[in-house]
This record gives structure tokens, sequence and C-alpha cells, in this order.
């Protein structure tokens, strides 16, 4: 069995190809690292190439929970030419690189809504399966064990999502009930649900909106009948509000929007002191602020930071089924013109670029995204499941409109002194 990395013994340096790697973000990154070891500095990057400039997060693209999952899949295939290698479903929300692992020959089992791809029974022992960085269920674990394949040897689960699990089950065993902010049929909120689900009550909230009907159901302004029809696809068997909403410890998914998560906390605690009191609060309600993803928070402070520094449009990268991913375009589309593409393909011309729309839920073109003046100004980030080299190549898009533009090298300069 592999041994689990301790999130406390940060940061550490993962086998990623190099081919996800950027001669650009990548020495960007290190320089900023470099110059900010603490990470208390959350403004943009700015390279100014002349007639365009690009404004880069302080933190975006791979995480740590993601470099984790990357190194044990390629590392899984090295360790295993011949055999036959699945995913349970998708490793991270981006198709390059679940493009890239197929091309490899890894198959995959079920998509990331759970729909069986490929039937359990086709498995033999020494089948090589890896369990995708949202982790699974324990009901699946112990399907594929009974198959006989080895679930742990690649369990790319990210430390941070079991660090949620096992606060859960710390709650779930001193009579909390369990309330998951997430998006109910995501592939980590499953797991996090069915996990949860053996040792407690267990009810899923998808935002603001669910978590103050949740708040009247606690303080006693709705009753059972308005709960059940409310969260009816969305709490664990067999749970009575009367008696399981009155001890509670709100998790999360761990890509939702930290500050939302806070906010349907603090919402909740708010209930718990109009319903028993504020002198009885720790009786009811359970600090969990600890169990917040420190990569997301960060990525979405560094994205406040970079849209506060203004911008002509922003580009966002990354896949369109990423949930972390689509909160950063909607904290850049609060402030400016924003498009959310999974790569470089999609910006078609400096006249019409392909984006997902997320209120349309499916994939548009755009004419006339990029403004005439001299210079632009391009907010540039990416998802946690983002490589480098993908935010690269769209960067390098772009460029591509414009002349003349300044060297790389020259554009650099300043990062790469700081690395030097």
């Amino acid at each position: 069995m592999r041994s689990r990395q301790s999130t406390t013994a940060m940061p550490r340096q993962f086998d990623i190809p190099v081919f996800y790697r950027s001669p650009i973000i990548s020495r960007v990154k290190e320089a900023r690292r470099r110059q900010d070891p603490r990470k208390k500095d959350f403004s943009p990057t700015v390279l100014d190439f002349g007639p365009v400039r690009f404004k880069l997060a302080r933190h975006f693209g791979f995480c740590y929970g993601v470099e984790q999952a990357v190194e044990i899949a390629y590392r899984a295939l090295e360790e295993n030419p011949g055999r036959r290698i699945f995913l349970l479903s998708e490793m991270i929300h981006n198709p390059h690189v679940n493009r890239d692992l197929e091309q490899r020959g890894v198959r995959f089992l079920r998509t990331t809504r759970g729909e069986q791809l490929i039937p359990f029974d086709v498995l033999r022992p020494d089948d090589i399966v890896i369990i995708p960085a949202f982790g699974t269920t324990p009901e699946i674990e112990a399907e594929l064990a009974a198959r006989g394949v080895d679930v742990r040897r690649y369990d790319t689960t990210c430390p941070f999502v079991e660090k949620v699990w096992k606060r859960s089950s710390q709650l779930g065993q001193r009579g909390y009930t369990i309330v998951i902010h997430g998006k109910r049929y995501h592939e980590e909120t499953r797991a996090t649900f069915a996990r949860a689900a053996r040792e407690a009550p267990v009810v899923v909230v998808r935002d603001l909106e669910e978590a103050a009907d949740l708040a009247r159901v606690i303080r006693g302004e709705a009753d059972a009948a308005f709960f059940y029809e409310r969260f009816h696809d969305r709490y664990s068997e067999g749970f009575d509000p009367e008696r399981d909403l009155v001890r509670i410890g709100v998790v999360n998914q761990t890509t939702m929007l930290a500050t939302e998560t806070q906010a349907i906390a603090e919402l909740l605690r708010q209930a718990m002191i109009d319903r028993y009191g504020p002198e009885n609060l720790h009786e009811h309600f359970a600090d969990t602020s600890d169990t917040l993803c420190y990569a997301t928070h960060e990525n979405q402070q560094a994205t406040r930071a970079l849209i506060d520094s203004g911008g002509d449009l922003a580009l966002v990268v990354g896949g369109y089924n990423s949930s972390n991913t689509s909160h950063l375009v909607e904290l850049c589309a609060e402030r400016m013109p924003t498009y959310f593409v999974k790569g470089p393909e999609e910006l078609l011309s400096p006249a019409r670029i392909r984006h997902y729309d997320l209120e349309l839920g499916a994939v548009r073109e755009t004419e006339n995204w990029l403004p005439a003046h001299r210079p632009v100004e391009i907010v540039l980030t990416a998802g946690a499941s983002c490589p480098d080299a993908l935010l690269e190549a769209v960067l390098q898009r772009v460029l591509s409109w414009f002349e003349p533009v300044r060297p790389v090298e020259e554009v650099l300069a300043p990062y790469l002194e700081a690395i030097a």
C-alpha cells in the first residue's frame, strides 16, 4: 500500500510529465514562490508584451492533490507495461489530461456521473484500477476488492478530501449530523456522502439559498414535510429533521467557493443560536473551519486580487465539468467579460471565440470578443486541474495575433532574476 503524504509536510515536489510544464508559466510560478515563500502577496503577475498585457493570478493551475494524482497515474503506466490499466472515472476534470491517459491505453470504467461504461465483471485480479483524485465510495471499493483488484496501490484520492472524510467520521461518532456544502452528484460529494452516512445522518446543500431553507427547518419555521420536499434527493436514508438537525457540523466539497462554505456555516450557526441560545451553541454546532482546502481558498483569493487589478476581459482555462474552475469563472464574470475555454483550440480568431456558458450550460461562440484598442489587458487564470502548458498555449495563441511583441526573455527578465 502506498503511504499517504502528510498535508502538513508541504510543499512537496511531484514528478509531473515535462509536457505538462511550461517555459513561461512554470518559470513565473517558481519566481513568485521564491519572492514570496509564505504566500502573503496575492498581487497578480503582469507580463507586458507591448500591444497585449497578460495578468496572471498569483495562484492557479495544478494544486497539491492534482499533482499527486498525475504523478501516481503516470507511474502506474510506467510500472505496469503490458497490463490492463483502468481509471475508475476521470482522474481529474481536465479533458486534455484524461485524453492523454486514454491515448496511452488507460480505459475508463465509469463516467463522472457514475454511469457504468465497462462492467466491473470484466476485471481480473491482475488489472490495475486507478482511483481518481475525488475518491470513491466504500461500496465501490468493496466491489472492486471482491474481484481481487488492489484499490490502494494507485489510489490518487486528494489528501484534503480524505481530511473531510476523517472529520465527518469523527463528528458522526460524536453525535453530529453532517451538512455537506456541495453538488450532490459531483464525484467528490458522492464519495463524502457515502462515507459520512456510515457514521451519521447527512444532508447536502448546494448554496446559500438552500442553506437558508435548512436554517428555517432548524429554527422550527418550516416542518418536516417542507424538508423532505426541498431536499428530496439530498439526505441519507432514515433522516429525521426533528431529530437530526439538533447537532450539526458543516463540511464541503473541496472545490466549492470557500467563502460560500464559510457563509453557509455562519448562517446555520446563527440558526442554532436562534433556536437554542448562544450559551448552548457548543452543544449544537461543531467548528469545522479547518477542513477547508487551502489550495482552493488560495486560488480564489488570488482570483479576487487579480480581478481587482482590472482588465479588459478574462480568459479562464479548464475542463468544463471542473467545479473549482467554474467558480473562478463566476468570480471573474462579476467584474468583466469572461470566457471559459478548455484550451487554445477554442480561440478561433481575434474576432471569434468558442467558450462554455455557465448560465446556458452549453458551449457557444461569441464574436468581437477581443477589443480593438491597444494595449489590451487580459486577465488569465486556470482551474486546479489545468496544466501550465495549456495556459501557455492559450497565451501563445493570443500573442500570435499581435505584432510587434516584446521577446519572451525580455518580458520574463524580472522573474528570471529572482530564480537566478
